[in-house]
């Protein structure tokens, strides 16, 4: 398992070893091979570590509590704050906790100030300042693999997967039996559709973790990547066995049986990860998971109920990314352009409840949004809402080098180029496909971009390219709304030639 439901800032150090002082003031430049952590107490250093060791190995609401532990020994220790400030689902937390990590920056030794700058600086929505001191505490601590892990894990949650592998490649070249990276290296093949080299790093995770249930997790979720539905049951079924609690695993059974077909299981594992969720944020996730089964059978008002009710329990509880979510799940399947564009109203309405949630998450989630009401605008041809929305998207994009924001740009862009491209039926010139795929391949992660791409590929006569499109798009197993509305149905259709 990878953090990847929404993107988490990951940077974090072991650094500080038991026997180091237990106030570490401000070194020079390489001074150490790892990042000095600032507290005055060993109980709550002690606490920081085992946070860190437990989210390495993806105990993911465990550590919160580690470092609330920390900061409860320690209220000055700024990195826990800063962690939980980026792990927690709790939106009135995460605002608590970033706001103490923020007036701690003065008394930090140099590391601390860029880890705790990067954190709030992408959060507050500064991504290029973000980068910047991620950068520059790399250049710091160039021995530590914990921090290449680190950044390279929130990188791929940024669709930053070809920078994550370089960092990745660095961590395992200090340490090439460290477990993370490895893991989070074998993600990156996986999406590549490099499966023999993620299968040879997962059978190495497995043998360093015996005792650990996130390699078989990991593997599981591979494995259905790759399309071996048994193989992935077979290894969460695995994870359990090592630790029962391990939610992530339950969820992961779920999620492999709505991809095979079988949606009433999938459902019962979805109930059991719903009754068992660590936080109110993962239950309320792993209800749309569930709801996602009943747009996978094609009843609707099913899953209309579920989301609806995700939406109003999210508003209740005041959890307004997963409130806005659900609203855009729900415009995501209706066949109706206007009932679809009245659920986008909701979902953007969601973001501006409170002030809570982060302006990276807001950000992030308010481009998905925009994309697919410049696509269903423009479907129900009101060309000025369409073009409204894309303008808006467009300056998000432009004032940002967070990837997410851009892809949802590319994949907007694309689609209105092909639509336009499409209604000419005479046409007969390649440029408007081709300006199409330019931004197309750009969101190559969507599948509906890449069954656009499939049909750009195939106007403009790109053989190799439209053979490549169509075996990524019919062999996408990820349990997603996207993939569910695109392709099943794709898989059934006759490939283009």
């Amino acid at each position: 398992m990878r953090r990847s439901m929404c993107a988490v800032l990951i940077v974090l150090v072991f650094g500080a070893c038991f026997s180091a002082p237990l106030y570490a003031h401000h070194l020079k430049l390489g001074a150490t091979d790892s990042m000095p952590v600032t507290t005055s107490s060993s109980e709550a250093r002690a606490l920081y570590e085992k946070g860190m060791q437990d989210y390495e190995n993806l105990y993911l609401e465990r550590c919160n509590d580690d470092w609330r532990a920390a900061v409860k020994a320690d209220p000055n220790l700024a990195v826990a704050w800063a962690w939980i400030a980026f792990n927690s689902g709790d939106p009135k937390e995460v605002s608590a906790a970033r706001e103490e990590a923020k007036a701690l920056v003065p008394k930090l030794t140099p590391g601390e100030q860029l880890m705790v700058g990067w954190i709030i600086k992408v959060q507050e929505g500064d991504f290029i300042g973000g980068i910047s001191s991620m950068n520059d505490l790399l250049e710091m601590y160039p021995k530590d693999k914990h921090l290449f892990y680190l950044a390279a894990n929130w990188l791929m949650a940024e669709n930053g997967d070809d920078q994550a592998q370089r960092l990745l490649e660095k961590a395992l070249a200090i340490d090439k039996d460290f477990p993370a990276a490895l893991n989070d290296l074998a993600y990156v093949d996986a999406r590549n559709r490099e499966f023999a080299k993620a299968f040879a790093a997962m059978d190495r995770y497995v043998a360093l973790l015996p005792t650990e249930p996130n390699p078989h997790d990991s593997y599981g979720e591979l494995l259905r990547m790759a399309g071996n539905f048994e193989g992935s049951l077979q290894h969460y079924r695995a994870a359990l066995k090592i630790d029962p609690d391990f939610v992530t695993s339950q969820v992961g059974l779920g999620d492999t049986y709505a991809l095979m077909g079988n949606q009433e299981q999938a459902r019962s594992e979805y109930d059991k990860a719903i009754r068992y969720a660590h936080t109110e944020a993962d239950r309320l996730d792993y209800i749309m998971q569930k709801a996602m089964t009943w747009v996978r059978d094609g009843k609707f008002d099913e899953a209309d109920k579920l989301f609806q009710a995700v939406a109003q329990t999210a508003h209740a509880k005041e959890q307004d990314l997963q409130e806005a979510q659900a609203y855009r799940h729900l415009a995501e399947y209706q066949i109706d352009d206007k009932a679809a564009l009245k659920y986008l109203h909701d979902a953007e309405e969601s973001l501006e409840h409170r002030s809570t949630i982060s302006k990276s998450d807001k950000d992030e989630e308010l481009s998905r949004i925009l994309r697919i009401r410049t696509v269903r605008a423009e479907h129900a041809r009101n060309s000025a809402l369409a073009d409204k929305s894309l303008k808006q998207l467009e300056a998000m994009a432009t004032g940002s080098r967070n990837r997410v924001i851009q892809s949802s740009y590319n994949g907007a862009a694309g689609t209105l180029l092909m639509d336009q491209a499409s209604l000419d039926s005479k046409n007969t010139d390649p440029k408007k496909f081709l300006e199409a795929i330019s931004y197309l391949e750009e969101d190559q992660d969507n599948p509906f971009t890449m069954e656009l791409l499939v049909q750009a590929y195939y106007q403009t006569n790109q053989s190799d390219k439209l053979a490549q499109a169509e075996a990524t798009l019919r062999g996408t197993n990820v349990p997603t709304m996207e993939q569910a509305l695109v392709v099943p149905a794709a898989r059934l259709r006759r490939p283009e030639m």
